[in-house]
């Protein structure tokens, strides 16, 4: 279902692009009054805009509603909940020197901390 509703997502996503890409600007009503060659549109002089406004709005609504969804069924899939749990666990590997058990009574020996050398 997911899959389905990702795929529906991105198809809303290009027609919407290809939707805003189609309308003319605010401007371009002060070009249409003075005769630019708006009156030969598919839609008339003033139907294009109605028409692709209300779509625009209507394939937002539904990327919005969309995005919701897949959210939500993101946050609540089942399975590993990041990437790192999903890669299988790196087998333990022995150390190369056996460690030497401490004296009884003493705490663990610090290692010897390198001098720089002098000049």
């Amino acid at each position: 279902m997911m899959m389905v509703l990702l795929v529906v997502h991105v198809a809303i996503c290009m027609v919407l692009v290809g939707l805003v890409l189609i309308q003319q600007g605010q401007g371009a009503d002060a070009g249409a009054a003075f005769g630019s060659g708006s009156s030969q549109t598919v839609f008339g002089s003033r139907g294009a805009g109605s028409f692709l406004t209300r779509l625009t709005g209507g394939l937002a609504t539904a990327l919005f509603l969309t995005s919701l969804v897949l959210t939500y069924l993101g946050a609540h899939a089942s399975g590993p909940a990041s990437v790192t749990d999903k890669l299988a666990p790196a087998p333990m590997s022995q150390p190369a020197v056996p460690a030497t058990p401490a004296p009884a009574g003493e705490g663990p020996v610090p290692a010897p901390v390198p001098q720089a050398p002098a000049e």
